[in-house]
């Protein structure tokens, strides 16, 4: 009896073990998402990081733009310090759903999840890019009362597309998440499946 309790205990343990391993993986993901991100809208937007991301990140106080040496460095840091934090919700919801007595199943469906949501956050994204050139950026600048324009701003057109995709983005974690969700439902489904037809067999 105390050997069924050990063993049921150390099961318990190794599972918790591996839902923290996922946790942190996601949020090492999540920041290598904002990194590759925040690349792909610095090249669209260079005054989106100069004049905005860099002093909003407190990576200068003053000034009216900020010019560095190597500004992708910093918009790596920007991008990996605005996203890995969303690693901890969902990939604490996905773990929490995939739970499962493998160990190597868990985290597979769990990462797959992540994936998925990724996925969809970045074609949310996408869809904020396109929504901001094609119409954000032809309306009035009194219209974007509770956004930050800078009064040096360039290309304003730009600017707008590339805020309208990290709006989107963030939007597409949350849309992202219950596709994920949905995924490793959908997964657990296919294995409950696969048990029966061998216990039928």
């Amino acid at each position: 009896m105390r050997t069924k309790h050990y063993v049921d205990y150390r099961k318990e343990n190794e599972k918790f073990l591996t839902f923290l391993r996922i946790v942190a993986t996601g949020c090492l993901v999540a920041g290598l998402y904002g990194i590759i991100h925040d690349q792909l809208t610095y090249t669209i937007s260079p005054e989106y990081y100069t004049k905005f991301k860099f002093y909003q990140f407190g990576f200068a106080d003053e000034g009216s733009e900020v010019i560095f040496e190597n500004p992708r460095l910093y918009v790596s840091l920007v991008g990996f310090l605005a996203t890995w934090w969303m690693g901890i919700p969902v990939a604490t919801i996905l773990g929490l759903f995939s739970l499962h007595s493998d160990r190597s199943k868990m985290i597979d469906m769990a990462m797959k999840g992540f994936i998925v949501t990724m996925i969809i956050a970045f074609v949310t994204g996408l869809y904020g890019l396109y929504e901001g050139y094609t119409y954000l950026a032809h309306q009035p600048k009194e219209n974007f009362g509770r956004w930050f324009i800078p009064d040096n701003l360039v290309d304003f057109k730009s600017f707008i597309a590339v805020g309208s995709m990290h709006n989107h983005s963030y939007l597409g974690v949350f849309f992202g998440l219950f596709g994920g969700i949905a995924y490793v439902g959908w997964q657990k489904g296919i294995m409950k499946m696969k048990q029966r037809k061998e216990v039928g067999a």
